[in-house]
């Protein structure tokens, strides 16, 4: 079973490395029609800006999914990784926490 986040679609965008033009394939470009998917291109497609062959462009996903988003969540010491419930007990666990020793600084005198 592939993981849907990871998975290649007809609609994913394409980037090239040397420019930054996005092959969109519902829009297409010069000389290709809308719906034609990245994989369908002519073998000898290259940029339409920059002239780079199809082989300098890597696929960033869809429209709808954020771009990066699985590649970045190694990040952060390993914080990215927790679920949403983790990062509250985290967070509201070291404000507790630090209310607490803030309280105990009137014990000393």
């Amino acid at each position: 079973m592939s993981d849907p986040a990871t998975e290649v679609t007809v609609l994913d965008r394409h980037e090239c490395r040397a420019c930054g033009y996005v092959y969109e394939p519902t829009k297409g470009s010069s000389k290709v029609s809308a719906g034609t998917a990245f994989t369908d291109l002519p073998k000898k497609w290259r940029c339409p800006v920059c002239g780079a062959p199809s082989s300098q462009f890597i696929n960033i996903g869809s429209q709808e999914n954020p771009s990066g988003f699985e590649e970045n969540k190694g990040f952060g010491l390993g914080v990215n990784t927790l679920t949403a419930e983790q990062k509250n007990l985290l967070i509201f666990g070291a404000l507790a926490l630090g209310f607490l020793f803030f309280m105990s600084l009137y014990g000393l005198s």
